[in-house]
């Protein structure tokens, strides 16, 4: 029984457990009002979740309101992580945009306090009915992530961002999350039903599952004011929170803010503000107008807790605001109450959040930090610690241990009323130390579903941290672990006091300098392959391991890297065999000591979301292509941010980055063409005024091509020197065909020759945001639809303009090239020969 009870605490303490969540940010010490509200909230046994499809979907302002006014534990599922998606701030895509919108994510839960949690589910790009998410992701697997969410988190009452009936309507993702929520409300509780859990966590049966419906889904404000709502539940969120100086909706717009990568920055508000839910299984409140009205969030829900109801009562009736330490002799008695509460899910939760107060009261401080943030397996490594006691409460730090190093042991100590508790160790690394990585991308993963087989990982925001300390107290005689990560700190000149991970590396790693590589009609290329060293002394061999028909020179190198940190480039000349267009990847590998290295160590730095590091296989595409291109230099202007510059690099282009306050017409004439990024016209501001400039250069010969753009945000109407009207058209289905409108058009045929063979191989889409409607001047060259669709002639619209070109295209060449599509490269590469 003591074993299975310490196990479902782990499992406790890895889902519910927000302390030390964002591994890299300063713990936040909270004001005598926030430990007011914190208190408040232990008090309160009742437990909300809410489930949509991907980062962003959630409703901050019912989380916020949910977490904060009604303080139930409030818990977000998002069944993806937004790796589909495009990113505003950098050149970030798939896999890696999954990891920086799961770190916006919990920003967002750390303004809102609510809590996050992810099933398996890739987010693989935009679909338009839930009949074909549901067939790409493995369904089951999935069915079981959203069921060990509800049976790990509890809740009373479930609430669905989107209507499981609307399949067709918005994102397939967005419905499929509904359904599988609507589906899975009962058999959470079936122990029939994923038995293989009941190891971890029990049965659990939800009270009340709702959908949070809003205008968007009646069509328009207009017609959802006019809607009959009598059968809704409705709740003014728009209350102002006196200890935390906000409503709910200026905390929701903070943390909506947070999705910085979607351009998702909202502003707050004030004032009543209704949210409307429809009851979808389970009673309606009698007064529709509190979620949990009769359901009993009170310490007598549980057995024990009779006992500490008074004493929490006590709690908030005695609390001190200038001296929350005060409070710490009753915290401690609660704290030993709470243990003996049969409830394993509210004794470990309430336990935890008593421990937060105790140490926020106490204004206790500790840190261990590393004096390196990436060390290697079997290297050494300082740790600085810190413990600082700020009141003149009774605390003794009884001992310091470790968790995944061995480290000295500690005598009791005593501590001073604002006297720091300063000591350094040296530690080893043990060799068996698994090296970091976000889990979900350790291994290969298929199109709809990331492969994660550690049951205790399924759902997590990120992986645990290999080494951690453990603080332990007695408090009034009471004895109180911390446990903390070790972490690397150091003061930004920007920032000031700066905290990111502690990563464990492998002594090697290496990277391909391009993720892609143009072979234009079987030329040569130099392949640039780079091999940095995380420790000292390190040698080996280098190869590119290649398959029949193609050649390298030199088979490989020796190194050897004498210091940690170190870094050498390798240069190898590659030539295809054949004139034939083919594709291939690579990966390179590093022999050292009897072990292969082929891993990459990929760096990710916003300042919004803690530093992030990736290890995945470096790899590369190799794609001998069949290719001419007349325009050699490029002006290029960057919209929202994508990699299309370095891909026209690799089939000989000159491209300069220019500045939209760049684009002069004495300056443009010496560009062969011009090309807009994604989203220049949504992000770039001072091309508002721009257009006459390229109107003018068009017409005295120049090539313009514009990516694609949403329809909203745009920062002026006037993108084109004839009309036309973005619209969301899209097609999804990346082999939908191709169908050519024009067979004749130049842009078909010359200066290559296209024919459907190019479009094969794209990846994720075919295009998105198509204009729906335009001038007659526009010549529509190709037209393609998803399966039962009218066809979609918007995706590449050309004109004449005096003695230029004017190209706009939804085409995913911002896809298509990184991937080292042959055909994508022959089309742009056609689009800016317009002329030529």
């Amino acid at each position: 029984m003591q074993k299975l009870f310490n196990l479902y605490f782990v499992v406790f303490l890895l889902f519910i457990t927000n302390t030390d969540l964002l591994f890299s940010q300063k713990t936040k010490q909270p004001t005598s009002a926030e430990i007011y509200l914190q208190m408040e909230k232990l008090g309160v046994l009742g437990s909300a979740l809410y489930v949509a499809a991907h980062p962003d979907d959630e409703n901050t302002k019912l989380i916020a309101f949910l977490a904060n006014d009604r303080k139930v534990f409030t818990t977000y599922l998002s069944l993806t992580r937004g790796d589909g998606g495009q990113n505003l701030i950098g050149p970030e895509m798939s896999e890696l945009l999954g990891v920086i919108r799961t770190q916006e994510l919990l920003q967002a839960r750390s303004v809102d306090n609510g809590h996050q949690l992810f099933s398996r589910a890739n987010d693989f790009g935009y679909s338009k009915n839930a009949e074909e998410t549901i067939k790409i992701w493995d369904t089951d697997k999935v069915k079981a992530d959203v069921v060990w969410a509800i049976r790990n988190t509890r809740p009373d009452v479930i609430i669905n961002r989107f209507d499981h009936r609307s399949s067709g309507k918005t994102h397939g993702h967005h419905t499929a999350s509904a359904m599988l929520s609507y589906e899975l409300f009962e058999a959470a509780a079936d122990p029939s039903v994923y038995p293989e859990q009941l190891k971890y966590v029990k049965p659990w049966k939800p009270q009340r599952l709702f959908f949070n419906t809003s205008w968007w889904f009646y069509g328009s404000m207009e017609k959802f004011n006019k809607a009959d709502k009598t059968a809704l539940l409705g709740i003014n969120i728009g209350t102002y929170n006196p200890l935390l100086g906000k409503s709910y909706s200026e905390i929701a717009a903070e943390s909506r803010s947070k999705h910085k990568c979607q351009g998702f920055g909202a502003t707050g508000s004030r004032g009543e503000q209704l949210e409307y839910l429809e009851l979808l299984k389970g009673d309606m409140p009698a007064t529709k107008s509190d979620l949990f009205e009769g359901i009993n969030t009170t310490w007598s829900r549980v057995e024990g807790g009779d006992v500490v109801l008074p004493l929490w009562q006590q709690l908030l009736r005695e609390y001190d605001f200038k001296h929350p330490e005060r409070s710490v002799p009753i915290l401690t008695k609660i704290y030993e109450k709470i243990k003996l509460v049969k409830d394993q899910f509210w004794r470990n939760k309430k336990m935890a959040e008593t421990k937060d107060l105790i140490a926020a009261c106490l204004g206790l401080y500790m840190e261990a930090i590393a004096d390196q943030h990436k060390v290697v397996p079997g290297d050494s490594l300082n740790i600085s610690f810190e413990v600082t006691s700020r009141s003149i409460a009774d605390i003794t730090l009884q001992k310091v241990s470790s968790i995944g190093f061995e480290m000295q042991s500690t005598s009791p100590l005593k501590l001073k009323n604002n006297v720091p508790v300063l000591w350094t160790d040296t530690i080893k690394i043990p060799d068996h130390t698994a090296y970091t990585a976000p889990y979900w991308l350790t291994s290969p993963h298929e199109l709809g579903l990331y492969t994660v087989e550690d049951q205790m990982e399924i759902g997590q925001p990120e992986s645990k941290r290999a080494l951690q300390v453990q603080f332990t107290y007695f408090i009034n005689g009471v004895e109180i672990p911390f446990v903390k990560d070790v972490k690397y700190k150091y003061n930004s000149p920007e920032n000031g006091e700066t905290f990111r991970p502690l990563e464990i590396v492998p002594p090697l790693s290496v990277a391909v300098k391009e993720p892609v590589y143009i072979f234009a009609n079987g030329s040569s290329h130099d392949v640039v392959v780079s091999v940095h060293a995380w420790t000292s002394h390190q040698k080996g061999i280098v190869s590119i391991p290649l398959p029949e028909g193609w050649s390298i020179t030199p088979t490989s190198y020796e190194f050897e890297l004498l210091q940690a940190g170190q870094s050498q480039d390798f240069t190898f000349r590659v030539t295809p065999l054949s004139n034939q267009s083919s594709e291939i990847s690579i990966t390179p590998v590093v022999q050292s000591s009897g072990k292969t290295y082929k891993k990459s160590i990929i760096d990710i730095h916003y300042d919004h979301i803690p530093y992030q590091v990736v290890l995945m296989e470096s790899a590369a595409r190799f794609s001998n292509i069949d290719i001419v291109t007349l325009s050699k230099k490029i002006a290029y202007v960057m919209g929202a941010g994508d990699e299309v510059p370095t891909s026209l690099k690799q089939i000989g282009c000159q491209v300069d980055l220019l500045k939209p306050e760049e684009l002069q017409s004495d300056k443009l004439v010496g560009y062969d063409a011009l090309v807009m990024g994604v989203r220049a016209y949504n992000t770039q501001e001072a091309l508002k005024f721009k257009q006459p400039v390229i109107d003018e250069y068009i017409k005295h010969g120049g090539t313009v091509v514009v990516q694609y753009n949403t329809n909203s945000s745009l920062i002026t109407q006037d993108i084109a020197p004839y009309p036309l009207t973005i619209s969301r058209d899209r097609v999804t289905v990346e082999e939908a065909d191709m169908r050519f409108l024009v067979p004749d058009h130049v842009v078909l045929n010359s200066p290559n020759k296209i024919t459907s063979k190019d479009f094969e191989g794209w990846v994720q889409e075919r295009g998105l945001y198509f204009p729906s409607q335009w001038d007659d001047a526009y010549t529509p060259v190709l037209s393609c639809n998803d399966p039962g669709e009218s066809p979609k002639n918007g995706s590449l619209l050309i004109a004449k303009y005096g003695d230029g070109y004017y190209v706009y295209t939804g085409l995913s060449f911002f896809r298509e090239l990184p991937a080292g599509v042959s055909g994508a490269y022959r089309l742009f590469a056609n689009l800016i020969s317009l002329g030529k």
